[in-house]
């Protein structure tokens, strides 16, 4: 376990297939799966394959938005913490984080009414990080070397 990383319950993480530097993500080993908050999402098909585009809201109060294109690996029902169930999108795509480069499934979900844009999972920690929740915010702003969008 000497190769795992320690972080706070929140961080900020680059998202570089969608040429994001810095997005506010809460740590949570209590869920299963990966979350983001997406705007405007909508299906469509290229080259016999479902395809997700949608919007990612950045900065304070998501004034700026990143249209974004990935596709689709799965759809399946996500209990969320009250209980509920819904039906949601998920992609695979990079996060990096701490220095670490590594694929996850993502949900795509509203999260409007929540603290931060995204969530990161116990299946995207697990062997990677663990979480001291007495601590937040323990990277630099802009740690992530950034690359363009492919």
């Amino acid at each position: 376990m000497a190769d795992v990383i320690t972080l706070g319950w929140r961080e900020r993480l680059a998202l570089p297939q969608f040429g994001i530097a810095s997005l506010k993500a809460k740590l949570d080993t209590g869920a299963r799966s990966s979350s983001l908050h997406v705007d405007q999402l909508e299906t469509f098909t290229r080259d016999g394959q479902t395809w997700l585009r949608f919007m990612v809201g950045l900065g304070r109060r998501a004034v700026r938005q990143v249209q974004c294109e990935a596709p689709a690996c799965d759809r399946r029902v996500v209990v969320d913490t009250g209980g509920g169930r819904s039906e949601r999108w998920f992609i695979r795509t990079e996060v990096m984080l701490a220095g670490e480069r590594f694929e996850v499934d993502i949900n795509l979900t509203d999260r409007r009414h929540m603290l931060f844009p995204m969530l990161l999972g116990r299946t995207a920690l697990v062997g990677r990080f663990t979480v001291d929740p007495a601590r937040s915010y323990t990277l630099p702003k802009y740690a992530h070397t950034m690359v363009d969008k492919p």
